[in-house]
């Protein structure tokens, strides 16, 4: 039986590795399902931001926390003005129309925001819109009356006059049991379940013109993963994230391995002068900090993720596993084996890539995978340090946004714990995985 077919069979003894390969799996199956769903230039629009997400609320928690701990946060909520009937009376060059936009509110928490958009089309003259909030006890509110263009935002939350005349912001005035008062007790409020209507009266003065948008209602929690004060799904950056995250940390870990095994393997085989430099060079890159000149290159040339890998990859060409590598490769150099593939004329080349690192890849697999999860941690780092690629949605860049709104601080802390499980699931996975590695093709620890 080959060495590679009775380590894998070892290794299904260690409960450890299993785990730890059903989360890799996972975050394999993750990446690919990220890829095929939200093509890359899909995600890079998406993460800017702007209008894309004006439909979602912002700072949303996500919904199965929320049910979890027995909450009944309400969820957003979109009436289009198309799903409204339209009652019209025509007169002398004007037409009067007038829609219902309804909903039934069964929430025992107020909603976030109120927004309604709205637009025109068919006429260069703008109609005239005037906007009533009607309770499901009947009650007639007037929210705005006002021309409207070809899109209008109408913020009924930010209404400073409405906002005065219940005593409450508009979310929480407009849905309350009872009127506010001045100087009452927000929080004293109870919600008003029931049936509401946005009544919206229309002058049009011309016969081709028509009035189109949508009444949103937004509630405090979005989706399994929330949203945050972009209004960003944070979905799209916590999927995207893995794909991202593995890729950074199995290039760089296959780069600088490889390289200096390679190195290593070449330094003991012709000795002299080439293995003198290899060392020296070896030296001085030891002392040398990764991070700070990480930083330095983000600072004063570029972020980008792929320069940063270079950069990673280049500088972990020489690194200290030069030494070990050289150290386990001596022997080797030496053993019979080797000066009978002299006596035939094997090349150079041929001795140091056929003969002499294959005999010590099973040992150095174990430390190749526990050190994927190593770079996957230093891109995060990079990114909560504000040098993350400013135009990929990664989990650094979700921490970073946390840390610079104090998402913490306001009790969001669903923004800060998703992608911290990440990363600490991602170190886990390849951390036990690569301990039972270390057991399996490690002779000094087989009998332990």
């Amino acid at each position: 039986m080959s060495p590679w077919r009775d380590g894998l069979r070892r290794l299904r003894r260690y409960p450890s590795a299993l785990l730890g390969a059903l989360i890799i799996v996972a975050l394999l199956a993750t990446a690919v399902y990220a890829v095929v769903t939200i093509p890359y230039s899909e995600a890079q629009r998406l993460w800017r931001g702007g209008d894309l997400w004006q439909e979602l609320p912002v700072n949303a928690g996500p919904v199965w926390a929320d049910r979890l701990f027995g909450g009944d946060a309400p969820r957003t909520l979109r009436i289009p003005t198309a799903a409204a009937p339209i009652a019209e009376e025509a007169y002398e060059g004007v037409r009067i129309t007038e829609q219902r936009l309804t909903f039934d509110f069964t929430y025992s928490e107020f909603p976030s925001e109120i927004n309604l958009f709205l637009g025109s089309s068919g006429s260069d003259r703008q109609p005239f819109v005037r906007a009533t909030w009607i309770t499901p006890q009947g009650e007639q509110i007037p929210l705005d009356a006002r021309r409207i263009g070809a899109n209008e935002r109408i913020s009924i939350s930010q209404n400073q006059t409405l906002e005065g005349r219940l005593g409450a912001p508009p979310q929480i005035g407009l849905f309350s049991a009872t009127s506010a008062g001045a100087g009452t007790d927000q929080q004293a409020l109870e919600v008003q379940q029931g049936t509401y209507q946005l009544l919206l009266e229309t002058v049009h003065f011309a016969e081709t013109s028509e009035l189109h948008g949508e009444l949103i209602v937004y509630g405090q929690v979005h989706g399994w993963a929330g949203t945050d004060h972009q209004r960003r799904d944070l979905s799209v950056a916590l999927l995207w994230g893995t794909p991202i995250a593995l890729a950074f940390g199995l290039i760089a870990a296959v780069g600088t391995t490889v390289t200096t095994l390679i190195i290593a393997a070449a330094g003991v085989w012709f000795r002299g002068w080439v293995d003198a430099v290899i060392q020296r060079l070896t030296e001085i890159n030891i002392i040398l900090p990764l991070l700070p000149i990480l930083v330095m290159i983000g600072t004063l040339y570029s972020t980008s993720i792929w320069l940063m890998l270079g950069v990673v990859v280049v500088l972990g060409i020489f690194s200290a596993g030069i030494k070990m590598y050289r150290a386990m490769l001596l022997p080797i150099r030496e053993a019979p084996y080797i000066t009978a593939a002299q006596a035939y004329g094997a090349s150079d080349l041929r001795i140091i890539l056929r003969y002499m690192v294959p005999r010590i890849l099973p040992v150095l697999i174990p430390t190749f995978v526990t050190l994927i999860p190593t770079y996957v941690f230093l891109e995060a780092s990079l990114a909560v340090l504000g040098l993350g690629d400013p135009i990929l949605p990664t989990w650094g860049k979700i921490l970073y946004d946390a840390q610079d709104q104090s998402a913490l601080y306001h009790g969001f802390y669903y923004w800060v714990l998703s992608p911290a499980a990440l990363l600490m699931l991602t170190g886990l996975g390849f951390a036990l995985l690569g301990f039972a590695l270390d057991r399996v093709f490690n002779p000094r620890l087989r009998s332990l």
